[in-house]
């Protein structure tokens, strides 16, 4: 169930998302929680400022996470404005995050779609999680039409 603090921590998301895109990328912001506390974060970073796919804002908030942190993951709150690709969600699911918060729905990218073709690990990590969302689609469901948009574009 979503809380108040969850909304306070998904709009600081946005704030990074929407940094994203004023930098030439596309708009996703993701953090990461532990005791009420913001210990990581990232943006969208595939095009800006070089081309590499690989940056998307749940993968930097994961790569930023203090080394000495890691041991709690399971104890971490990722949130992220937009509900994460495959990639992202095998990083989240391999790091044990003990609970995600997305934004807005991705029908194109998802991974709720790719569910049932998830080996059994990672499948066993997924129910493990308590995953949230979509959560506050007013205001995240914009960010993916300018994501598609300029995808697209």
């Amino acid at each position: 169930m979503i809380q108040e603090f969850d909304v306070l921590f998904l709009r600081e998301g946005i704030r990074l998302a929407e940094e994203a895109e004023r930098r030439g990328n596309l708009p996703v912001g993701a953090l990461v929680v532990l005791d009420g506390e913001i210990v990581a974060s990232g943006m969208n970073h595939i095009w800006q400022p070089e081309l590499a796919m690989t940056r998307h804002a749940e993968m930097e908030a994961l790569r930023s996470l203090p080394p000495e942190l890691r041991v709690r993951c399971g104890e971490m709150t990722l949130y992220t404005t937009l509900e994460p690709c495959l990639m992202c969600a095998g990083a989240i699911l391999l790091h044990q995050i003990g609970r995600l918060v997305f934004g807005a729905v991705d029908p194109n990218a998802g991974v709720r779609g790719c569910l049932p073709a998830l080996p059994q690990c990672f499948k066993d990590n997924y129910m493990r999680m308590e995953w949230e969302g979509p959560a506050l689609a007013v205001e995240c469901d914009p960010l993916y039409e300018r994501l598609q948009e300029l995808k697209q574009g």
